[in-house]
């Protein structure tokens, strides 16, 4: 089967942008979350998010752009071109068609909707932008991404909440192994405006803590929801030995995937995740005894976080490997979150540390081998990344060393 690699990282991020500055932060415990600036949040319950702070789209896009976008698709284009200069790729000197553009999407370009929405309400609908036509779509940054970079090949969008981050890079694995020589993938996501958060707030996940070190707290026993934040990570994917060939860099492997859907609430049924960890590891030909690391999804949901950790235990056995949730230094990003973790491993890999996760105290409750406080030093190899959507999606996928 062939092995498909990753070779360029583009990170946005609430503590960090750019993959160095952004690993610096993330090794050192620098939280990214504080109180919303985006816009007043003093009239909502949950006031609190991870924004990426000093991104100017001005900087790094065509001006004839910026007024048919909304941020997070400026921020995924100027994130695209980052990864594809990390992996040393013009995308002029490859053909049209050899490359693709699979991303994830949890909710579109909700502050563009919302800011046409305004115009038709007080202004009339001559006043709303063409462009609303598809700057709301959850298309849109595949589309624009392709559009920029003259990516011809294979390409689309997975929408699945913060598992759709993970169900995009396996969806590139397969378009790679179809044939495809490379994909551009991953995802930003951003929707901290009003119509946004007003939408999250209605689905009784967020935090309601005005304390940004005591607001989201995964596997704590004083959990009550997440911190939202905004960004992701673009990640540019190869067939290995094509990789190889034209002496890229690799960062490693994206070995192994896995994808389930919970049951209905009241059938009795287990939660699927345990199952996605096993599929996932079976497909990367892995033993639970192989993974070095576990990037935890930490929802911060009690109930979630319970059922994470029974699915984590009953795999690995009770502290039976490092389990880590670095996102509580930037919110859950969407559908950015889970490609941000995969980038984390990346960088855990390249350098033998398993970030902490900031600010919990780990529940008696959880028989997990949580990291918390500080970096730990270790051989990281093999990494097994999870993510959660709403509705009940769960996907696992491995990431292996591939030097």
């Amino acid at each position: 089967m062939t092995k498909v690699v990753v070779t360029g990282l583009g990170i946005a991020a609430p503590n960090g942008t750019g993959a160095e500055e952004y690993w610096a932060a993330t090794r050192g415990g620098k939280t990214g979350i504080g109180r919303i600036t985006r816009f007043d949040p003093a009239r909502y319950p949950s006031q609190l998010a991870g924004e990426i702070k000093g991104f100017d789209a001005e900087r790094h896009l065509p001006g004839r752009l910026l007024p048919q976008t909304d941020r997070m698709t400026q921020i995924a284009l100027a994130a695209t071109d980052w990864a594809l200069a990390d992996a040393g790729v013009r995308p002029g000197d490859m053909s049209d068609y050899d490359m693709g553009v699979v991303t994830a999407s949890s909710s579109g370009g909700f502050e563009f909707g919302q800011n046409e929405l305004r115009k038709l309400w007080s202004l009339g609908s001559k006043h709303v932008s063409a462009y609303q036509s598809f700057a709301w779509f959850y298309a849109v940054n595949s589309g624009q991404i392709s559009i920029r970079n003259g990516m011809k090949g294979p390409s689309g969008v997975v929408v699945s909440d913060q598992a759709g981050g993970l169900d995009a890079l396996a969806h590139a694995r397969r378009q790679i192994r179809k044939g495809t020589r490379l994909i551009v993938t991953g995802s930003i996501d951003a929707s901290i405006c009003p119509w946004g958060w007003v939408a999250q707030i209605a689905g009784g996940r967020l935090s309601t803590n005005d304390h940004p070190d005591r607001a989201y707290l995964p596997f704590d026993a004083e959990a009550g929801g997440h911190v939202p934040g905004e960004g992701g990570a673009i990640l540019i994917m190869e067939n290995a030995d094509g990789a190889r060939d034209r002496g890229a860099r690799v960062y490693g492997e994206f070995a192994g995937y896995g994808t389930t859907f919970d049951p209905k609430p009241g059938s009795g049924r287990p939660p699927g995740l345990r199952k996605a960890i096993e599929l996932a590891l079976a497909d990367a030909e892995a033993e639970p005894g192989d993974i070095d690391v576990v990037f935890a999804d930490a929802a911060a949901v009690p109930e979630q976080d319970r059922t994470e950790a029974e699915a984590i235990t009953a795999v690995f056995g009770p502290s039976g490997v490092p389990v880590t949730a670095p996102k509580t230094m930037t919110g859950r990003l969407y559908s950015g979150a889970a490609p941000l973790d995969v980038a984390t491993a990346l960088l855990a890999i390249e350098e033998g540390l398993i970030p902490p996760t900031t600010n919990v105290e780990q529940s008696a409750e959880y028989d997990l081998d949580l990291v918390t406080g500080r970096p730990r030093t270790a051989a990281v190899r093999a990494v097994l990344v999870l993510a959660r959507g709403e509705g009940g999606f769960n996907s696992a996928a491995v990431i292996r060393d591939a030097r």
